[in-house]
This record gives structure tokens, C-alpha cells and sequence, in this order.
């Protein structure tokens, strides 16, 4: 069985859908499946990314396609590649099946197809409207998830806003969820800890929120919550807030610390900005509480990754991160500062309800691993391929 991947986002290996096809591909390594070949399709356009893919065993042949539009455009140069180029390279490769681990599968190909759609974010948040690229680019990506055979996504949730966006029947969506890089895990060298937290200005004790910035993500009522807090509370325990900034100012991309000034929580609130990759499991570790009050999350990777690192999660109680945290984590209504202040309350309060979800989120973290993730996907391929 040729398996072909469009490999366009090992080229962009920090997005969250490039760290997704870079592990699923280690974890299809890690399979004993020597009957499967697996052709890494990347398109080579007008600037010149450097594919980086990981290190990986001979059934892994990486294939880069050169544009022939490249005078016109990457928005083209792209089109271009999803909908005619990796056909072209695909028949070139005489593949027997194409998954396209973004939305992206070709609105025509000569082989059964597999798409995975990780959210629908764009169409259930009207707000989010504007990420449109274009209304004939989405009617082409939107054609050929119909038309693909299967539909990879990461929650039940996801699963049933496709099945309403796009129409389609549940037995052609197929939820595998995410998983957790081994390299996030309980760190308990001391020197080390203290070393992350001199690295980012954080004081011993500290509630941590760490992702992105854009409405969804809630920061500004986190903040609203934490302020609500004994006095005594945030004397003990910072409020650290990290992630990168993208976009601030944007409408969409509220600036939290203009959150921060109004409620006079300067001396109580950090900002890191970026985290070193390497310093992640370090920063969960060192968290007393993890807090993710997202209003709308496909998955949720950051409570899952908390969680693998023994950090007790406050979480929503909304979209797919019931799915995620399960009972390891503490839901609350996402909408209300009081209920997530209450939930932190709790937690900073009760050492005893820490340990508890810490040791249930460790439990339920070890269930979400990539060669799982990877051994489902080539589940999907064989049954498009051969039948149930």
C-alpha cells in the first residue's frame, strides 16, 4: 500500500498543524507495518522553504513538486499545489490513497482520498468570519471534504459541527483525537524549575494560562477571575499569562493587559511572551493550577499537555474540553469569572483536590499517545482501501 501525504506544513514545522503531521508521521513509523509505503508529497514554491521532516525509516520517501505558478502568487501557488499539483505527483508516485492532513483534499483525484478537518472554528464563530481567505477558496476546500471518503477529526464535538457545516454522514467522520509529545512530562528537578522561572521573572507559586490571545481563548475573564481572589491569594499565587502575541489590537485579538491595567494587577500578573520549546514541561511543572477557559476549542492541546505534566486543569465546560480533561479536570462555565474564580479558589485552597486531579490527569494523559493516534489513522486507510 503507497500511502501519498501532502506534506506542505512540514515546510511550516512551529504551527500546531505542522507539530501534528511531524508526529503522526513518527508515530506511523513506530507501527510494524511493512507493507506500507508512505510518499511525504511537499510542493516546492516561488520562496523556498526547507521541508524538515523528522528522522525517519526507508518506507519514507519525500517527494517536493516544483510550482508552476510561481509568478502569480503564494495564495495561487498554493491553491495550485492542493487542488491540481499533488494530484499530478500523486499519479507520478502511483499512489494508492491521499490523505491531506489539513483541509485541503483535491476536489478531483484518480484515488480514494482522506482529509483531516481539525476544527470548523471560521464557521461556528461568526466572529471568526474574517479568516476566510476567500469564499471561492473555501468552496473548493469545502467540496473536497465532501467528496473525500473519510474525514479525520479530532473530537466529538468537531464531528458534530462538520456533520451541520458540511452535511455529511457520521459513518464518514472518523474522531481520532490529538496526543502528547513525549516530551512533556512531570519535571521535579528543582534546580531546573527554578531555573524556568528566572528565566521568565516568575515568583515561586503561580497560576498559569498558557496559549493564544485571540477572543476564543477568554484571557481577558481569566484575568476578571484572578482579580477576584482573596487579596491573600494573589499575594501568594501570580497570575502568568504565556504565549505569543500575535495580531494585538486586532478586534479579534484583544490586548490582556489593557485587562490588567484597568483592574490595577500589575504587580500580580506576568507576561512571558514566546516560551522555548524546551522550557514547556518545565513551566506546566512549576504551575500550581493550569487554567484554560476557552470559549471554543477542535481539541484543546494545551490542557492535555498540562495534565501530562501532573498540573491540575481548570477548564471549560463547553466545545470538545469535556472530551479532553474527562473527570481530570474542573469545568466551569467559561462565561462566568465568579465560576472560574471559585474553581481557582478551590484548587489554591485544597492541596488534597490538586493532588486528586493531578493524579487523574497523568492517568488520562497516558491514554492520548501518537503511535494510538497513528495506528487509528492507518485503521482509516484500510478500510477506505479494503472495506470494513
Amino acid at each position: 500500500m503507497r500511502i501519498g501525504i501532502n506534506a506542505l506544513f512540514l515546510q511550516k514545522p512551529a504551527t500546531g498543524m505542522g507539530q501534528h503531521l511531524l508526529h503522526l508521521l513518527e508515530g506511523l513509523d513506530s507501527l510494524d507495518e511493512k507493507d506500507q509505503q508512505y510518499m511525504l508529497l511537499a510542493p516546492r514554491f516561488r520562496r523556498a522553504y526547507t521541508v524538515r521532516a523528522p528522522q525517519l525509516s526507508d518506507r519514507f520517501r519525500e517527494v517536493e513538486v516544483v510550482s508552476a505558478l510561481a509568478r502569480l502568487g503564494e495564495n495561487v501557488e498554493q491553491v495550485w499545489w492542493e487542488q491540481v499539483g499533488i494530484v499530478l505527483a500523486g499519479m507520478r508516485e502511483k499512489i494508492d490513497l491521499l490523505h491531506c492532513p489539513y483541509w485541503s483534499n483535491p476536489v478531483w483525484s484518480p484515488w480514494p482520498t482522506v482529509v483531516t478537518v481539525h476544527d470548523v472554528i471560521q464557521f461556528v464563530l461568526p466572529e471568526y468570519a474574517w479568516r476566510k481567505i476567500s469564499r471561492l477558496y473555501f468552496g473548493l476546500v469545502s467540496a473536497g471534504a465532501r467528496r473525500a471518503d473519510a474525514v479525520i477529526t479530532v473530537s466529538q464535538c468537531s464531528k458534530q459541527d462538520i456533520m451541520k457545516i458540511l452535511g455529511l454522514g457520521p459513518e464518514r467522520i472518523h474522531v481520532i483525537g490529538n496526543a502528547v509529545d513525549a516530551s512533556l512530562f512531570p519535571v521535579r528537578d528543582a534546580w531546573l524549575l527554578a531555573k524556568v522561572r528566572e528565566r521568565y521573572g516568575i515568583a515561586p507559586r503561580f497560576v498559569l494560562y498558557f496559549g493564544g490571545f485571540d477572543m476564543r481563548k477568554n484571557v481577558p475573564r481569566l484575568i476578571e477571575a484572578y482579580g477576584q481572589l482573596p487579596e491573600r491569594l494573589r499575594r501568594e499565587y501570580q497570575l502568568v499569562i504565556a504565549g505569543r502575541y500575535q495580531y494585538l489590537g486586532h478586534p479579534l485579538y484583544p490586548d490582556p493587559r489593557e485587562t490588567v491595567r484597568r483592574l490595577g494587577l500589575q504587580g500580580n500578573v506576568i507576561f512571558t511572551g514566546q516560551i522555548r520549546e524546551q522550557d514547556k514541561a518545565p513551566l506546566y511543572s512549576a504551575a500550581t493550577v493550569f487554567a484554560f477557559p476557552s470559549l471554543y476549542e477542535g481539541f484543546g492541546m494545551p490542557v492535555l499537555e498540562a495534565m501530562a505534566c501532573g498540573t491540575p486543569v481548570v477548564t471549560s465546560d463547553v466545545s470538545a474540553l469535556p472530551e479532553v480533561a474527562g473527570d481530570a479536570g474542573s469545568l466551569v462555565d467559561p462565561y462566568s469569572s465568579e465560576a472560574i474564580c471559585a474553581a481557582l479558589s478551590e484548587l489554591l485552597e485544597s492541596a488534597a483536590r490538586r493532588d486528586e486531579l493531578a493524579r487523574r490527569g497523568l492517568e488520562r494523559a497516558r491514554r492520548f499517545t501518537w503511535p494510538q493516534v497513528a495506528e487509528q489513522t492507518v485503521r482509516v486507510y484500510k478500510q477506505i482501501l479494503c472495506g470494513p
